[in-house]
């Protein structure tokens, strides 16, 4: 044989090499949970303090309880919101889910979105850098 037979038998070799080796990345990288965010605003009514009933504050607790569970399975990645009152208002959830539709249905069963305290509206993102926790 020629050496440019060799160098194509090397060539196909190596191709059928690295073929399972790019398609294990590619699974990885579909596997690997999307990051999301939503951002929670409060209804009208409840921009004065005085307007809070009791359901309120206890589907806000439930809400509290939600996050800090999602915080402990490492689903929810932050949540806070801004120290503004009234319209100015609103919070964020940055969140980890398999897809979309997962992510939608997270953001939908939110304690205080399902209670009418909050609307929330769903945007893909990606956290580009994190501070490390000391």
């Amino acid at each position: 044989m020629r050496t440019s037979h060799y160098l194509c038998l090397a060539a196909a070799a190596l191709v059928l090499v690295a073929l399972p080796v790019r398609l294990c990345a590619a699974e990885e990288a579909a596997a690997k949970p999307k990051q999301f965010i939503y951002v929670l605003r409060l209804v009208p009514r409840l921009y004065d303090d005085q307007n809070w009933t009791k359901d309120d504050t206890a589907a806000l607790d439930r809400h509290f309880a939600r996050f800090k569970h999602a915080i402990e399975t490492g689903e929810l990645i932050l949540a806070g919101r801004t120290r503004e009152t009234g319209d100015k208002t609103f919070g964020i959830a940055v969140f980890q889910a398999p897809d979309e539709a997962a992510a939608k249905q997270f953001m939908e069963s939110d304690p205080a979105v399902v209670a009418g305290l909050m609307t929330a509206e769903l945007h893909p993102f990606a956290v580009a850098l994190e501070r490390k926790n000391p």
